[in-house]
């Protein structure tokens, strides 16, 4: 985990557009999920319901390191990450990410219609780019689902995000999942 931070802030130090940051951080989110100590550290991680464990948040360039930790078909909510990009990747288990796509044009306060336009299935190693304002869903699988999460920046308690419900076709601002700190002691 050290070489992960290590190599992303070189790589934030020599690139400063965050679309290239992301796709260029991806084998380094790559050796972590392949890596089996992580991953046979992570099953003392506590479970994360509206939570995300913060692993790193980096001083200088304000990059987040994250990871849930999901029960058995647990379901997230439909919801973006506003402005930020997010690298998702899966250490453990199976998961499911729904892609949404909005079909109104955001002109009324509180109303959108969004629709289910994929589902795909994860597994260890699988990576997923969300870039800013993609409508998405995580879904936990049949058994206990670890994730690592690559952000650009940390939102909650700064950014508000959207919430969907797809059936009551609405939008509301929301923050987020709390921010748990957690210290890896590998």
């Amino acid at each position: 985990m050290e070489q992960f931070v290590t190599d992303l802030r070189s790589l934030w130090a020599a690139e400063s557009d965050e679309e290239a940051r992301m796709c260029r951080a991806r084998p380094f989110l790559e050796s972590i999920l392949a890596d089996d100590d992580i991953k046979a550290h992570s099953k003392n991680w506590p479970w994360t319901v509206g939570q995300n464990l913060l692993l790193y948040e980096d001083p200088d360039f304000g990059f987040v390191i994250n990871a849930t930790v999901r029960p058995p078909n647990s379901r997230g909510l439909v919801h973006d990450h506003a402005h930020a990009w997010t690298i998702y990747g899966i250490l453990d288990g199976t998961e499911q990410l729904e892609r949404y796509e909005r079909l109104d044009d955001g002109a009324q306060p509180g109303f959108a219609e969004v629709r289910l336009v994929s589902n795909t299935i994860f597994q260890r190693g699988s990576i997923d780019f969300v870039a800013p304002y993609e409508i998405h869903a995580e879904r936990g699988g049949p058994g206990r689902s670890v994730a690592i999460i690559l952000r650009s920046e940390r939102l909650v308690g700064r950014v508000l995000q959207n919430g969907y419900d797809p059936q009551a076709r609405s939008v509301r601002k929301m923050s987020g999942p709390t921010q748990v700190p957690y210290t890896l002691n590998l």
